[in-house]
Parts: C-alpha cells; sequence; structure tokens
C-alpha cells in the first residue's frame, strides 16, 4: 500500500484503511480460528462473502502485507493464504473486540467459546495463541 494516500495521519484511520471494513476483519478470524487458507474456503463462511469481494479484499490485504499468497505445494491450481507478522499482531485487537461484543451483543454461546476459552487462559492466553499462528503461517517454531 505504498502508493495509497490516506485520509488522515490520525492511527485510527490508519487502521481502519486497512483493516477497517466487515470483510477483512472476518477473513482474518477465518485464519486465525477456523484455519481457512483457501480461497473456497472463505466463499463458505456463515456471513456469505460473495466471490468479487473476497477477491478485492484477499488482494488489498495481500498488498497491505496482512496476507501472503503462495502456489499451494498440495494443489497446483490452488493458491494459499498465509498471515504475516503484520497479520498476526492484530489478533490482540480482534481479542478486544471479541471482548467487548461478548458483552454489549447478543452472541451465538458456541461461536463465543473460543474468545471465552481464551480469557479464562489467563493473561499470556493471546500470546500463546499468536506464538501458535506464528508455527502455522511462518514456519516458525
Amino acid at each position: 500500500m505504498t502508493d495509497h494516500t490516506y485520509r488522515s495521519g490520525c492511527p485510527i484511520n490508519l487502521g481502519l484503511e486497512v483493516f477497517g471494513d466487515r470483510w477483512s476483519l472476518l477473513i482474518i478470524r477465518d485464519m486465525m480460528f477456523a484455519g481457512k487458507r483457501h480461497y473456497r474456503e472463505f466463499l463458505a463462511s456463515d456471513e456469505g462473502i460473495s466471490s468479487n469481494i473476497l477477491a478485492n479484499r484477499l488482494s488489498m490485504l495481500v498488498a497491505a502485507g496482512i496476507l501472503s499468497k503462495a502456489d499451494d505445494p498440495a494443489h497446483r491450481l490452488k493458491a494459499i493464504y498465509s498471515l504475516t507478522e503484520k497479520g498476526i499482531d492484530l489478533l490482540p485487537v480482534i481479542a478486544q473486540i471479541s471482548r467487548w461484543s461478548r458483552k454489549y451483543m447478543p452472541v451465538d454461546p458456541a461461536l463465543a467459546a473460543t474468545g471465552e476459552a481464551r480469557d479464562r487462559g489467563g493473561p499470556d492466553a493471546v500470546e500463546r495463541q499468536m506464538v501458535a499462528l506464528r508455527e502455522v503461517h511462518l514456519g516458525q517454531a
């Protein structure tokens, strides 16, 4: 996103310009918590993203350095998406959104279970999840 002109230098605006739309955060959520890595897996999400919006958001997230895209060695015709370190660093933000929603919104208990388990995991739970994401997406042990 080096060629992008930002509306302002406000830190909140800058973040929202990268990941502030509904679909981008849901794609990142699916990668973090559902293990989705392929285009068709994202299309199958409950929220029903359209194929043109999905293609746009995946391209934008790759351009922003949140995701990387590579040929999938297991399927020659498929691409595999991975979170970058920049993307993994969004986990605390997403965890906080989850915490807020569980407090104030009518969440589905089954869908809230992951966040509740993370909260019960203590102060290091988010960092442990980030380490696990680095292993899967960056190959770091």
